[in-house]
């Protein structure tokens, strides 16, 4: 089982705050993992000495964290991969559509997991897959994946997403979708919004409009599956080519959706960093 070795240093603020205060607020480290690791020999430790969560922490003070991964244990695949960034604690893809992120029963061997296995094998290491972001397989864009379980968690509550969208029909400036969304009755995929369902909540901007389709803009305040195809589908503006939620097939065969910029804010190097993709050809075609 490979493992990873985490460094704070302990700021002035936190001088003699107690080891669990300071791991919880300063760090963002899981109370989950905290647990973890106090299980572990060697879990947490101070200047090589083993330290308790009671114990107080001093301004200086090395804080290092031995923490175990899980095995990859996705089957390894060549396959074609743009990486849009990468350091010791981050990888950020740009999916192609027609690729799932994950296995499944029907991809188990074509995904972007097991693209990513392949190249772990190659580079001798060895880590879990663990997507911060997940896009549906025809949806494509930004994928930003962690090396290790306390990034993957630090980064689900420090990353931005925008989203880019081309729907049929012409919609203009900028607007708010509030309605629940649930899992269609009979269907075990297709979602819709109903009166019951999941608060969700969409904001968008239209950027152009061509050819009666509209150019779209979009941020999430709620991240439910199918959440973007969904609401717009309910306004009367299905997504082009995304014929589940009622869009045609004739300019585009997949839904015209793309994940094209992430920002997220560096657990260990404190400061943002802005990953952008480009819009995919046969997106630009429906109205550049």
């Amino acid at each position: 089982m490979s493992s990873k070795k985490l460094e704070f240093v302990v700021p002035e603020k936190c001088d003699n705050t107690k080891l669990g205060v300071f791991l919880r607020r300063e760090c963002e480290v899981s109370a989950r993992i905290i647990a973890q690791l106090k299980r572990e020999n060697c879990g947490i430790l101070r200047d090589n000495k083993i330290i308790r969560t009671i114990d107080a922490v001093k301004e200086g003070d090395r804080i290092v964290l031995n923490l175990k991964d899980e095995n990859n244990e996705i089957v390894p695949v060549k396959g074609d991969l743009t990486i849009l960034y990468e350091d010791d604690y981050v990888i950020v893809f740009d999916k192609p559509y027609g690729i799932p992120v994950h296995p499944t029963k029907v991809h188990q061997l074509d995904t972007l997991a097991n693209y990513h296995s392949y190249r772990q094998k190659e580079l001798g290491e060895n880590y879990k897959f663990r997507a911060v972001n997940r896009i549906d397989k025809d949806t494509s864009g930004i994928v930003v994946v962690a090396k290790d379980k306390y990034t993957a968690s630090f980064l689900q509550n420090h990353i931005d997403k925008t989203y880019y969208a081309v729907c049929e029909g012409e919609l203009r400036g900028k607007g708010t979708i509030d309605k629940p969304i649930s899992l269609k009755e009979g269907h075990s995929i297709q979602r819709a919004c109903t009166e019951n369902g999941a608060k969700s909540i969409t904001r968008y901007e239209a950027i152009k409009t061509k050819n009666n389709h509209t150019l779209l803009k979009i941020k999430l305040e709620t991240g439910r599956t199918h959440q973007i195809r969904v609401h717009f589908s309910s306004i009367g503006h299905p997504l082009s080519g995304d014929d589940m939620y009622g869009g045609t097939l004739v300019n585009i065969n997949r839904q015209a959706l793309h994940c094209g910029e992430v920002v997220f804010r560096h657990p260990f190097f404190k400061k943002d960093i802005i990953i952008k993709s480009e819009l995919p050809e046969d997106i630009k075609k429906l109205t550049l």
